[in-house]
């Protein structure tokens, strides 16, 4: 029986639920370094309520590059389009505490009928609440995109008599073009203005002025600086600007401040009646987590002459020592919780979250077709978990493996940073002695299982083996190595597209260090060998950082161009390889000990 066999045999510990801490600071950029979350286990019976802080700094993160910033820009209709593709009107709940809220501005005093326009009516979970509460109102409902429209078009409540419901992007086209001027008594923005950047926000106000009578008021609630998803985006390196920010899903969140607010509503000719920030403490009994949710809630006038306390200060009234809590479970919340800070919890701690997101990939190679399970491309523009995606180097080397079989043939392979994929694994586990795929993301093994599973046959699927490996972890290092086999080492270890963080490289070599066989396998020599597309880190630093830890250069290969004569170039020899890949430039580097 091999070391391999002999660890499936054995049965993974009964251990209790984890838990999760979110903390606010900087992770380190590169996923195959650390799990997702921070998790602890709980000890013993005295159960621990999990302190998850706020933000508490204007930034922290790493902002996103000026290419995706006026790519979000440009694309914003875009990505709420599919938003709403997506979850039609069941993402958002029915806002029944307008009523609660500001009630008393929804009653004409005169006996009339009032007018309110909704910005940003999504699929109408502001208005069709509004409507049935008050049924002498005439709402206009606008939205950026078209499809939110269309669902409040296709609502079994809605009226055209009583609806007016049209798509607008209220940042470069006019309202009046689809309302009377000055004729609008409330302007309703619910979570709406957090998702237009920060410069156009003036231009939002100054549209909304054209089309509200004088004295008419804006009812806004959003988000509010120092939110427990502000903080998660920022550790995710999602930050656009100072407090704004991008989502998986490619739409965006500003997260505002009072002095932001009112400041902002002031120069644009408005006047404060009412400000309020308010913290809520949300537990999730399912997952054990505590979490601090705050939103900022005001009412603002047309009135040029609103009153202004001395030195034009405007009072504001902060809830910030309300206690205020409220337990519910995942899949159920409480009809009469009042949050609705459109953000649920696995979309915020990101738990099995980017599964749901995956695209079926087929790749070929010779002997093989697999249909592999990855991140779809639309969500990956902001996931750091780099190990959900197929890159261009797993696909190249996956290739020359099947055309040369003899790099691994009746080896103890080792595959680092493999990722959910496992391309190279799975072609290697046909002719290798055996293959301990590895990653140091959880989510990014568990989407591996899946794609071995569903790819191998169960002949094939005994030679592998999935283990989570961060680098430079003792622990993780000494499980894996004694799947080797006594502790000898591994003859191959492979690893593609692994050195694109600088610094991971050093932790990179050394756990390949600690675990590559000094012996080898017979005649052989054992060698490590990486396939990359040059990015951040320079070929020297490569270099270097394999010197210090004991490795050699034997042979180098950088899109048909040798350092010396031969075993990579032999790889390509009677095969078209590099003819399917000729618009992506790699390179390889042959190491041994």
């Amino acid at each position: 029986m091999t070391p391999l066999q002999d660890a499936r045999k054995t049965k993974p510990s009964t251990s209790k639920p984890k838990r999760l801490r979110l903390v606010s600071s900087q992770p380190p950029a590169d996923s195959k370094l650390r799990p997702e979350l921070d998790s602890a286990m709980a000890a013993g019976e005295q159960q621990r309520t999990p302190q998850i802080s706020s933000s508490s700094t204007n930034s922290s993160g790493r902002p996103v590059t000026p290419f995706w910033k006026e790519k979000y820009e440009r694309d914003a209709r875009r990505y709420w389009d599919i938003f709403y593709k997506r979850h039609e009107d069941k993402f958002f709940k029915d806002r029944h505490y307008l009523d609660k809220e500001w009630g008393k501005y929804f009653v004409a005093q005169d006996g009339g009928n009032l007018v309110v326009l909704e910005v940003g009516c999504g699929a109408g979970n502001t208005i069709f609440p509004l409507l049935s509460t008050y049924p002498d109102i005439f709402v206009h409902a606008c939205d950026f995109s078209s499809r939110a429209v269309d669902l409040v078009k296709k609502h079994k409540d809605f009226r055209p008599d009583r609806v007016n419901a049209f798509a607008c992007d209220i940042t470069s086209e006019q309202l009046t073009e689809g309302v009377e001027p000055s004729s609008v008594d409330i302007v309703t923005m619910i979570f709406m203005l957090s998702a237009v950047a920060p410069d156009k926000m003036p231009l939002v106000l100054q549209n909304i002025r054209n089309i509200l009578k004088h004295g008419g008021r804006v009812l806004f609630r959003d988000y509010a600086f120092g939110d427990l998803a502000q903080e998660r985006l920022m550790s995710k390196g999602q930050q656009i600007s100072e407090n704004f920010y991008v989502r998986g899903d490619g739409t965006r969140a500003y997260y505002f401040s009072n002095e932001y607010l009112v400041d902002l509503f002031l120069k644009c000719g408005f006047a404060l009646e009412e400000i309020c920030v308010h913290n809520k403490k949300v537990e999730n009994r399912s997952l054990d987590l505590v979490m601090n949710r705050n939103w900022i809630q005001a009412t603002f006038t047309l009135n040029p002459a609103g009153s202004l306390s001395p030195n034009n200060q405007h009072d504001h009234h902060t809830c910030k020592g309300m206690e205020d809590e409220l337990a519910v479970e995942t899949s159920q919340k409480s009809d009469s919780e009042e949050i609705d800070l459109s953000v649920d919890f696995s979309y915020m701690f990101g738990i099995s979250r980017y599964l749901d997101e995956a695209q079926i990939l087929k790749i070929e190679a010779k002997g093989y077709d697999f249909k592999i399970k990855v991140l779809a491309k639309e969500y990956q523009h902001t996931c750091k978990l780099t190990g959900l995606m197929l890159w261009e180097s797993a696909q190249f080397m996956c290739s020359l493996l099947a055309e040369n079989p003899s790099i691994v043939a009746g080896r103890r392979v080792l595959e680092i940073g493999c990722g959910s994929a496992g391309i190279c694994s799975m072609v290697a586990a046909s002719f290798a002695q055996f293959v301990v795929a590895t990653d140091g993301d959880e989510e990014s093994l568990d989407l591996l299982r899946q794609n071995t599973s569903s790819n191998l046959e169960a002949e094939f699927l005994d030679r592998i083996w999935i283990r989570k490996l961060l680098w430079g972890n003792e622990d993780d290092m000494k499980a894996v190595k004694e799947l080797s086999g006594n502790g000898a080492g591994f003859d191959c270890i492979i690893g593609t597209d692994v050195t694109y963080n600088p610094d991971a490289i050093l932790p990179l070599f050394k756990t390949a260090r600690e675990l590559i066989s000094d012996k080898g396998n017979g005649d052989s020599e054992a060698v490590l060998i990486l396939c990359y597309i040059q990015r951040r880190v320079d070929e020297d630093s490569i270099l270097s950082a394999a010197k210090s830890q004991g490795f050699r250069l034997v042979d180098k290969w950088i899109n048909g161009v040798n350092k010396s004569n031969g075993i990579i170039s032999s790889w390509f020899c009677g095969n078209d390889v590099c003819s399917a890949f000729r618009n992506v430039t790699f390179s390889i580097l042959y190491f041994q000990v």
